[in-house]
């Protein structure tokens, strides 16, 4: 997988161009990790904000949509190729500057590639 292709939805994702994904559950390999708050693509680089509520302690995680394996609209649901543990190791989110942070952003793609190349 290309650095470019993790901020991309898989063709086989279900996903669809201007598709609004707030509100929807996001289901790690493992189980349910939270529910989109927003999604963003500066830079070209799409990414979901998840916010995680209790699961870790209250704070949210950017998660690249190159991970999205499904998208389900019926049950208003979206699959990760990683599990809640790979997550919740990611680089940390702590403010919302981060989603328009280049520097930032390179880190959490590296991160997820280092994951698609083991998986």
């Amino acid at each position: 997988m290309t650095t470019d292709r993790i901020w991309s939805y898989p063709p086989d994702s279900g996903h669809v161009e201007g598709q609004d994904l707030t509100g929807f559950g996001v289901v790690a390999s493992d189980g349910t990790i939270g529910h989109v708050d927003r999604q963003a693509a500066p830079h070209g680089l799409a990414h979901l904000v998840v916010d995680t509520g209790v699961w870790v302690f209250g704070r949210s995680v950017l998660v690249p949509v190159g991970v999205v394996t499904g998208i389900d609209t019926h049950d208003r649901k979206i699959t990760l190729a990683c599990t809640g543990a790979e997550v919740k190791a990611a680089p940390r989110f702590r403010t919302d500057s981060e989603t328009r942070d280049r520097d930032y952003l390179t880190a959490v793609g590296t991160y997820y590639l280092r994951l698609a190349a083991t998986a």
